[in-house]
Parts: C-alpha cells; structure tokens; sequence
C-alpha cells in the first residue's frame, strides 16, 4: 500500500485536474455537446462545483480508509477548501478565458 503522504499527493494532483476540468473541456459533464458547440459560463460553474463536491467525497472516503474514522469539521474548514480549490482552477480560467482568445486571434 502506498504511504499516506503519497496518497495525499495524489489527492492534490487529482484535485488541481479536477478544477481544471471545466475550462478545458467544451463537453457539458465530458458527456454532451452543447447546442451550438459553446459551453455558457454558467454551464462551466456547475460543473466546476460539482467537481468541488466529488472531490470533497473522494477526501472522505480517503480519510475513512486511511485513519478507520472520519473527523467532524466545521464550515471554516470547507470554506478554505473552496478557496484552495477556487486557486487551483485559475490556470484553466485563465487559459478559457484570457489566452485561448489570444492563441485564436494570432493563430498560434
């Protein structure tokens, strides 16, 4: 089995893909085109909560296999996740909305 300090670093990375997601796919939930082909931004904030909410199960589940217990946490606690995960999809936010229509413009 892997060690615990691996298996964190495996959450983080999975969570920094996770935040990403929406801004780099133009599928809604990696299924569905949308009509028209372009994702609202709306559309993209759903999904990237939700992929919060995954995420935040996936921690559950981890800690439950890892420690045999599950800890309470206060809402301090979910608010500094949702800003770290908030900071973690600035590159595709970035990307979607600021170099993607430089590289379209320059045809890079």
């Amino acid at each position: 089995m892997a060690s615990t300090s691996a298996l964190v670093w495996m959450l983080l990375v999975l969570a920094l893909i996770a935040a990403n997601l929406p801004w780099l796919s133009e599928r809604v939930f990696f299924v569905k085109q949308p009509k028209g082909g372009v994702k609202r931004a709306w559309v993209r904030l759903l999904e990237w909560l939700t992929l919060y909410f995954v995420m935040g199960f996936i921690a559950m589940g981890l800690e439950q296999k890892l420690t045999g217990d599950y800890h309470l946490k206060h809402w301090e606690f979910y608010a500094i996740n949702l800003f770290i995960f908030m900071v973690f999809a600035l590159p595709g936010f970035i990307y979607r909305y600021d170099l993607k229509t430089h590289f379209d413009k320059h045809g890079s």
